[in-house]
């Protein structure tokens, strides 16, 4: 007998870190609504562990957007992709 596998019950956890004003955080803000993807935004000129958690994605450039997915095994630096 072969069973399937489960649905996975794993929620895919999207970050994004942002700061006031950016226009690009605003277009990936306006993108990740499009697909439907929920996104925890960290404004990074708020919060010292976000801001230390941002450089550390960014190779301490600080670059915004910066979106984490998946505990950070996929990070994308700038908006759109590739722009960072």
């Amino acid at each position: 007998m072969r069973t399937r596998p489960l649905p996975s019950t794993q929620v895919m956890s999207v970050v994004m870190y942002v700061k006031p004003g950016c226009p690009y955080c605003q277009a990936a803000r306006e993108h990740l609504a499009e697909t439907g993807e929920t996104v925890e935004e960290r404004d990074a000129t708020k919060n010292r562990e976000w801001r230390a958690e941002l450089m550390g994605y960014t190779n301490n450039r600080g670059v915004v957007p910066t979106i984490v997915r998946d505990g950070g095994e996929n990070v994308q630096v700038g908006f759109p992709p590739g722009r960072g």
